[in-house]
């Protein structure tokens, strides 16, 4: 006499792939690295663009000279990263599936949800209006900020990108400008993390 075979359940489908989430983690090391540095480079500039001054405690380097070290170490790692990441969200056809398309009426009215509290997260595996939008924005806006860091890190060398931006002196607001932008994305993004503990498991196992 045989036992019956039990059914075997089948394994959870993967939300983010190996290559994904290897570059999703060196990446936020990399932000992170050189939004700390920057703040230093900011509070030790000669010429301070706004009359404030980053709290110390929460700026890497201590001075200017190990600061822009610490900053130039995390803009290759993103960099690199950065194109890792690009170059396989483009071959699979991840970006496609994933953020694609945008409509102006889905964005409104998933941001009404998610202000009302009731913006579902059942299905990690598929976007709603408003991360489709946040997440091209933050790929685009860290393609601004890498351009005019360079731009102020070498005028000279990378003239055409210093014109592009209006100039040494424009180019520094717009580099302020969008590092203010990816702090806001990633205020959002860890308050959401915290909110629905399963998308940052989802991060570290894939499903």
């Amino acid at each position: 006499m045989t036992a019956e075979a039990l059914p075997i359940a089948p394994k959870p489908a993967t939300i983010h792939p190996l290559w994904v989430r290897i570059t999703h983690w060196i990446n936020a090391v990399a932000i992170l690295i050189m939004i700390g540095s920057g703040w230093q480079i900011y509070d030790a500039s000669p010429l301070p663009l706004f009359n404030f001054v980053i709290p110390p405690s929460i700026a890497l380097g201590g001075w200017l000279a190990p600061a822009i070290s610490w900053h130039l170490a995390g803009m290759w790692l993103l960099v690199a990263n950065g194109i890792v990441y690009v170059t396989l969200g483009l071959a699979t056809g991840r970006f496609r599936a994933k953020l694609l398309p945008i409509r102006p009426r889905e964005v409104l009215r998933d941001l009404g949800a998610a202000l009302r509290g009731k913006l579902a997260h059942e299905d990690l595996a598929i976007y709603n209006a408003v991360q489709k939008l946040l997440y091209l924005g933050v790929i685009l806006t860290g393609v601004v900020i890498v351009l005019s860091g360079l731009s102020i890190w070498k005028p000279v060398q990378f003239q055409e990108f210093t014109a592009l931006f209006g100039g040494y002196d424009r180019a520094r607001y717009v580099h302020f400008l969008a590092m203010s932008t990816i702090v806001g994305f990633l205020v959002v993004h860890i308050a959401l993390a915290l909110i629905v503990p399963k998308s940052l498991r989802a991060m570290i196992t894939g499903r």
